[in-house]
């Protein structure tokens, strides 16, 4: 009996609420449109510092929002930093603690969230998201959903319709790309001249890297173009002033010492946020954000003002507002290498400067199976392995990549590449011993068991229910 009743004010509630939006009493609700890129390495983006590109679509949205200096995902490969992102939840709280494995069955996602607030919520793109139920997606055709796929066609007019289907009704849309994911095969890389681009110092300098990367920032150019494309379409049904839109570059590309590790290059995500009239334009943040707050602030926006105690991140809509810059004190990161190698795992915390990692079993070799074969890497690797011999700086990267010591500290943000390892500096013997108390409050908090978490005996036991990490 009180269930009906729930029900029956529930909608008698709505009714209202609907009855009073048509009278221009109540304001609508904003639509919320989040696109995404596809391992792309924030670095090479120019509001990020990137100098081989012009983007005009990305860094006019940062010219008209607010840039994110410090934002976060838990573990730079696919499925674990998009659950994280639509579920609010870390990578052991979600169950996603390695690439291509399902959440857990009784969590919820996006739509479970959204759809009671009365939102609309579709995706576009690439999902690499399961159980489907979880998520409750609309699929919006339109916009190349397998990130191997070789071409990137792009139509906009199933977007058009869903955006403008039903305007008394606010909408949830994410736009996910495939670019710049391998293979780079999209957009054309004759626009830039492998002579004279500049190799990020996390690339060795060969012939065949510079050949490679010119083919990623194609697609990068490529990514920014339908990014427009959706833009204009937004523009034109009248919904832009009424819509916040999130742009993410996700993980770092598929370099060496970016994807598939806990290095800043890897984690750390280029965000930006437009909101008319509510977001400051052209301002740039040092709030530190990580990919689990995204779903709470989304909810808040949404007029959802209750807390969720399920979720692992919270709010920063007060960030948004311009009444701060100051959120989280710690972004938390995890690697299980499983399935794309044999077990290496990783755990790593960042301040927002320093950033400290854990190498759990440094004595293995750190194997990932792409790096030889059915990508771009299998061009540009061999010729890393040949310079090593005689250029110190190729050296380098090949042992940095493949040996890591126990534990590295990092100056992030004059150090962006993570590329000198501080751990032995005794001026910095407090920072660390902070940042190791933090980790491990974290890994405590999580009941996250460490090595033998990234075996495939875990994996298996955790698919199958016998463990909800």
């Amino acid at each position: 009996m009180k269930t009906e009743i729930g029900v029956f004010l529930g909608l008698f509630s709505s009714f209202f609420q609907l009855d009073a939006f048509a009278k221009g009493e109540v304001k609508k609700q904003p639509n919320i449109l989040i696109i995404m890129a596809d391992d792309c390495t924030y670095t090479d983006l120019p509001v990020y510092g990137g100098t081989n590109l012009k983007l005009p679509n990305i860094e006019n949205l940062a010219n008209n929002g607010v840039v994110f200096n410090k934002a976060f995902l838990s573990m730079s490969m696919c499925v674990p930093c998009r659950a994280e992102l639509h579920t609010g939840r870390y990578p052991m709280s979600n169950g996603v603690c390695w690439n291509h494995v399902n959440a857990r069955s009784d969590i919820k996602g996006t739509g479970q969230y959204l759809k009671p607030l009365g939102y609309r919520v579709g995706l576009a793109g690439k999902l690499h998201l399961n159980p489907l139920p979880i998520y409750q997606f609309e699929m919006v055709e339109g916009v190349e959903r397998n990130c191997t796929s070789p071409t990137a066609d792009f139509n906009s007019s199933e977007i058009e319709s869903f955006i403008k289907r039903d305007k008394s009704q606010p909408f949830f849309l994410t736009v996910a790309f495939t670019m710049p994911h391998c293979p780079w095969t999209v957009g054309d890389p004759s626009h830039f001249d492998p002579k004279t681009v500049k190799l990020p110092e996390h690339i060795a300098d060969t012939k065949e890297s510079r050949v490679e990367f010119c083919k990623y920032l194609a697609e990068i150019e490529e990514l920014d173009n339908q990014m427009g494309k959706v833009l204009d379409v937004l523009e034109k049904s009248g919904e832009a002033e009424n819509t916040v839109i999130l742009f993410t570059s996700e993980q770092g590309a598929q370099w060496p010492g970016c994807k598939w590790t806990n290095w800043n290059t890897g984690v750390h995500t280029g965000f930006i946020v437009k909101w008319p009239n509510v977001v400051p334009a052209g301002k740039r943040t040092d709030a530190m954000i990580q990919y689990c707050d995204v779903l709470p602030t989304i909810l808040e926006i949404a007029g959802d003002q209750s807390v969720k105690k399920e979720f692992d991140g919270h709010s920063f809509l007060p960030v948004l507002k311009g009444k701060t810059d100051k959120h989280r004190d710690y972004a938390y990161f995890m690697h299980n290498n499983i399935p794309e190698g044999p077990a290496y795992p990783i755990r790593a915390i960042s301040d927002g400067t320093f950033n400290y990692i854990r190498n759990l079993q440094p004595e293995k070799l750190y194997i990932l199976k792409w790096i030889m074969g059915q990508t771009n890497s299998e061009r540009y690797w061999p010729s890393w392995m040949f310079e090593s011999t005689n250029n110190e700086h190729t050296n380098f990267l090949v042992n940095r990549y493949l040996h890591r010591p126990a534990e590295e500290l990092y100056n992030s943000v004059t150090d962006p590449g993570n590329m000198h390892n501080l751990i032995a500096d005794e001026k910095l013997a407090a920072t660390k011993q902070r940042l190791s108390a933090a980790l491990d409050s974290w890994i405590k908090e999580q009941k996250d068991p460490g090595i033998i978490l990234d075996t495939w005996e875990y994996q298996k036991a955790a698919s199958q229910g016998k463990h909800k990490n």
